[in-house]
């Protein structure tokens, strides 16, 4: 090709893409980036039924977190676990999915796991009744009753009508009572 043939075919390239960036719909609206009725994408499907990003109800890790909460409901922490831990991969400012990771990393005992996720879950969502409430009942399965004990307090400070912190404070005060060595 010659110097004017290509740039003459890269300027009409160039026109073809430009205008293929704005379609307006019928209320004299200007969208970008929408696909319109009968384009084609670069694999040569249709657009139809492919949803834009306005169209999205949902983020990434909401599937897993669901999942995974139905999976810890099951008492299949290891499941839920990797989940969770999928959540925070996806979703990694979700103190939910980080609580959620540290609960299922108690739950088969993988507390230096567990201590990693209540750090960033702690940075997102603060000193929370549930996560000083999970935090105390991490250090009641590692034996920890003194540290268990400081965080269930705070717990009931914060909500002190909750039944599950009191039913973790009696838990505890159970543990202390038969304690096995």
């Amino acid at each position: 090709m010659t110097g004017p043939m290509r740039l003459a075919a890269i300027a009409g390239l160039l026109l073809i893409v430009l205008s293929g960036c704005q379609t307006a719909d019928s209320s004299g609206v200007v969208r970008t980036n929408e696909p319109s009725k009968g384009d084609m994408t670069a694999f040569g499907d249709a657009f139809d039924g492919l949803k834009t990003v306005s169209d999205v109800e949902y983020y990434a890790s909401d599937q897993a977190i669901a999942e995974a909460k139905n999976q810890f409901r099951a008492e299949n922490y290891g499941n839920a676990g990797a989940l969770f831990y999928k959540a925070t991969q996806l979703a990694p400012n979700d103190g939910g999915a980080w609580m959620g990771l540290a609960a299922c990393s108690d739950r088969i005992r993988r507390f230096d796991l567990s201590d990693y996720a209540y750090r960033q879950a702690f940075r997102l969502v603060g000193g929370t009744p549930e996560y000083y409430n999970n935090v105390g009942y991490s250090y009641l399965l590692r034996g920890k009753l003194q540290d268990a004990r400081s965080n269930f307090l705070k717990a009931y400070e914060l909500v002190p009508n909750d039944p599950t912190v009191a039913n973790n404070l009696l838990l505890l005060s159970s543990s202390v009572k038969n304690l096995e060595r």
